[in-house]
């Protein structure tokens, strides 16, 4: 992450209030979550402290001593919706490199994704799925419109929305150019 960039500094707050937070709420050390994590006591000293610039791998390994998902640790810690997390991960060293967690399910079985394009004018009717199931729609081109029973949520390019699939849903094009998405349903 490049450490100018102002929403890294925001990440960085987050994985500093998570990390203490989600320690304190076992009662571990940060001697003892040095040793489980395999990430030295000075480095976590810097990481609660928000100085440190911090790898995936590290935070990995951290969330797995801390037994949380590693969205825990880089999402907002006043986050309402858990699901949602939509916070820069990672910024490669050329401009516009970037990873951004946008979501998280809890996937019992199996996630499937789609990358789906719907032409202007076309429509996808979709039955209710089984109970539990969610999907995670992504859009990079276009807009669409989701419907969720009778209600429209227009999704445009670079936006993403997340709903339980056991109802009534459906895909449409309502656009001039194509819309293209991925779809994760989890399962």
């Amino acid at each position: 992450m490049h450490k100018d960039s102002p929403p890294r500094t925001s990440v960085l707050q987050h994985v500093s209030q998570n990390v203490r937070r989600l320690r304190h709420a076992i009662d571990m050390s940060q001697a003892t979550l040095a040793e489980q994590s395999g990430v030295s006591r000075r480095m976590l000293v810097a990481i609660e402290a928000g100085e440190n610039n911090v790898s995936l791998t590290t935070l990995d390994r951290i969330a797995e001593a801390l037994d949380v998902a590693f969205s825990d640790l880089i999402q907002a810690p006043d986050n309402r919706d858990p699901g949602r997390i939509n916070e820069l991960a990672w910024a490669g060293n050329i401009p516009g490199s970037k990873a951004v967690l946008l979501s998280k399910a809890t996937a019992t079985r199996a996630v499937e994704q789609w990358e789906w394009c719907l032409q202007p004018g076309e429509v996808y009717p979709s039955q209710p799925d089984a109970e539990g199931w969610s999907e995670q729609i992504f859009v990079f081109e276009g807009c669409l419109t989701l419907m969720l029973g009778d209600r429209p949520q227009r999704i445009a390019a670079g936006e993403f929305f997340m709903f339980a699939s056991n109802q009534p849903h459906g895909y449409r094009n309502d656009g001039e150019v194509a819309a293209r998405f991925v779809r994760n349903v989890v399962i």
